[in-house]
């Protein structure tokens, strides 16, 4: 078994050997721990990862805040299902997956079908989706390269997700893919004139735009049609 770390201000992290047994003894550990609130946690067959890098306002915040409210504006007003940020740890068993998405969506079939179960903490409410959901999104960051382009990409296609948003947006261009659940592998869905995208999940196009707003900051837009 292997424990790795993506960490910034804090230097030493313990995480008991138990944790890092099975799937089972890391679901129960990171939902009794002392890291901070936000810390996002991966267990993937056997590995653990744990990043405590701060995120980037305008490359990582800006962007998974905006995709996020786009999307559960969209998932509210078609009665699609649920969309959520991060804060909770999604599972899947058969991935032997268990980590914190940047956000997630889960259709109102997918709850329908049961191929989602909502699980309650043992202080009431409920803190982890177990199961399959229909889509998930990852921004890339520094400490996240190789969870995000690598680790994940295997284990969501694995998890039988149907689609992966993945954006980069640290460069000149914004990296904005979305990736679709082939025969083998995922297959990225690929751009219509004009730079949209249009996935399956919300029957609608996207493009991400950058800009700046009324301070001269950086400014993320997720443009829908």
């Amino acid at each position: 078994m292997a424990v790795t770390f993506a960490i910034a201000e804090y230097p030493v992290v313990s995480v008991p050997n138990h944790a890092t047994a099975n799937l089972a003894s890391f679901r129960k550990w990171a939902k009794n721990n002392d890291l901070p609130e936000k810390t996002k946690l991966l267990y993937c067959r056997g590995e653990v990862m744990i990043d405590m890098g701060t995120e980037q306002i305008f490359t990582h915040v800006e962007v998974k805040t905006e995709i996020t409210t786009v999307l559960r504006v969209l998932a509210r007003e078609g009665k699609l299902g649920r969309m959520w940020a991060e804060g909770f740890l999604v599972t899947n068993e058969k991935a032997e997956l268990s980590c914190n998405p940047d956000a997630v969506f889960v259709s109102n079939e997918a709850f329908t079908a049961k191929r989602v179960k909502l699980v309650e903490g043992k202080e009431g409410g409920f803190v982890e989706l177990l199961g399959t959901p229909d889509m998930v999104l990852e921004v890339v960051s520094g400490s996240s390269e190789k969870k995000d382009n690598q680790i994940l990409f295997e284990a969501y296609y694995e998890a039988g997700i149907p689609e992966y948003w993945l954006v980069d947006a640290r460069g000149d261009e914004i990296e904005f893919h979305i990736y679709k659940h082939g025969t083998k592998r995922y297959t990225v869905t690929e751009k219509q004139p004009g730079g949209w995208v249009k996935p399956a999940v919300f029957g609608k196009s996207f493009r991400p735009v950058r800009g700046t707003d009324a301070s001269g900051n950086p400014e993320f837009t997720l443009e829908v049609k």
